[in-house]
């Protein structure tokens, strides 16, 4: 990295994260999906609560019209339940491995996070470390006149983005051996990753912030 691109970067407080000049602290990450599970393991607690509330609707259906009286009927009510949950995660498995390939195995996201939010923005496939470093670099970089077309090129150029407000979070979930911490709401869920080197501050700042958050 250039002298130049350093200073527009702003001050760097850990091995990756930078504090620019906005005050707004900027990484990048680059997420490899063999050596990290977290994506499937979100996927397998979706699906998990949908088949929960599968069963729980054919469980009322079948009570509600008096068809488990027997033993052999609940075994068959159990059967068809493990039959789903066996379909849906093996399609989940499948289109993990298919995501994989498109991606190559990796992909690149960059976090902001200041007092108040976390956003997450996952880059397009083709993104190398260097261009996402590039991208945090311009954005950082921004003058005021040019901050919001800067921003509103940034978000053209991601694949997606989530923004998450400190406040409303209430549960951070630290998952240090996959360099994940989970930020979950009560109806919806984000996820901030960060190298080891980057693990502890991002930790701690997220505690310190997340102030009606419960730690698991």
């Amino acid at each position: 990295m250039s002298e130049k691109d350093a200073a527009l970067q702003g001050e760097r407080v850990t091995a990756n994260i930078w504090r620019c000049p906005d005050g707004v602290y900027r990484w990048t990450y680059e997420f490899r999906m063999l050596k990290n599970p977290s994506a499937i393991y979100t996927v397998w607690a979706v699906l998990g609560i949908s088949c929960g509330i599968v069963f729980l609707m054919m469980l009322l259906f079948q009570l509600f019209n008096g068809n488990l009286s027997t033993g052999a009927e609940w075994l068959s009510l159990g059967k068809m339940l493990l039959i789903l949950a066996g379909i849906l995660l093996v399609l989940s498995i499948l289109g993990y491995l298919v995501l994989g390939a498109v991606y190559g195995w990796k992909y690149q996201v960059l976090f902001e996070m200041t007092e108040e939010y976390v956003r997450h923005i996952q880059m397009p496939k083709q993104f190398e470390k260097a261009e996402a470093l590039g991208w945090l670099t311009a954005i950082a970089g921004a003058k005021t006149g040019s901050a919001a077309a800067t921003g509103s090129g940034l978000s053209m150029a991601s694949r997606s983005s989530m923004t998450t407000e400190l406040k409303n979070v209430s549960l951070l979930r630290i998952r240090r051996g996959r360099e994940t911490i989970h930020v979950d709401l009560k109806l919806d869920k984000n996820q901030v990753y960060a190298e080891t080197a980057d693990f502890d501050f991002v930790e701690r700042f997220l505690k310190e912030h997340c102030v009606n958050a419960r730690i698991a």
